[in-house]
């Protein structure tokens, strides 16, 4: 059962990711954004689909206090997109990468652990 919630929020994850990075980059390519500011425009509309889809399917959760998950959900979130947005700064003004190769290697990193860790021990438990 564990490792099918994993799939499953790995599944939701990329789902947010597509989310996450169309945004990122329509807000760079097409209105002239700061990859910063895209990044995190990207990252917050990704976190509202993860939630979304986190809640009803991953970890089906049945909890009626959806206001303290959605609270919850903000804090480790902030928590991400400082992780992301520090990551994505870092890689590409440092290292010169690509900010979107910079964003791909750290929302990997960011959502095999620390996402799927804290969402299943301290957003969605029942």
């Amino acid at each position: 059962m564990a490792l099918l919630t994993y799939i499953k929020a790995q599944g939701s994850s990329l789902t947010a990711s597509a989310v996450d990075f169309s945004t990122t980059v329509i807000a760079t390519n097409f209105f002239g954004l700061w990859y910063v500011m895209a990044s995190v425009l990207g990252t917050v509309s990704g976190g509202v689909v993860n939630f979304y889809v986190n809640r009803k399917w991953v970890f089906e959760s049945q909890s009626p206090n959806m206001k303290r998950q959605i609270a919850r959900y903000i804090l480790v979130w902030v928590g991400n997109l400082i992780i992301v947005t520090a990551g994505v700064y870092l890689l590409t003004h440092f290292f010169n990468l690509n900010y979107v190769l910079s964003k791909i290697i750290i929302s990997v990193i960011t959502g095999l652990s620390y996402n799927y860790i804290m969402q299943r021990q301290f957003i969605f438990t029942n």
